[in-house]
């Protein structure tokens, strides 16, 4: 498949994934599906910044339990920054913004895995 393609099914994707947390009301909310794509949309672009701007410091996010906090806190900030951009988005404040990003990556992680089990690799 071509790069717009897989860019199109990872947006739409991400989309769906913001949609189902919005609807089990774990600290995010979402007006509609389509501004869910929006979001998706704007958290990649201002996670690809952050991701960047840490780089561009020096700061190595790492691997092991400290990664991972790290990296889960730097998701809060990423919903927290993308809510005051969208009015279509909701983030319930910091421990939302933390409860949502995990959330967010296991039902991400479930839908990976479903579609692996089908064939659909992202």
């Amino acid at each position: 498949m071509g790069i717009l393609v897989n860019l199109i099914i990872g947006i739409l994707v991400a989309a769906v994934v913001i949609w189902i947390v919005s609807k089990l009301g774990l600290g995010l909310s979402v007006d509609s599906y389509g501004s869910a794509i929006i979001a998706a949309i704007v958290i990649a672009i201002i996670t690809a910044v952050v991701m960047w701007l840490l780089g561009v410091l020096g700061i190595s996010v790492g691997g092991g339990w400290l990664g991972v906090i790290i990296m889960l806190i730097v998701a809060a900030v990423v919903l927290l920054l993308a809510d005051r951009f969208l009015s279509g988005l909701k983030v319930e404040g910091f421990m939302g913004a933390i409860v949502a990003a995990v959330a967010i990556a296991v039902v991400s992680w479930l839908i990976s895995w479903l579609l692996g089990m089908l064939g659909i690799a992202l």
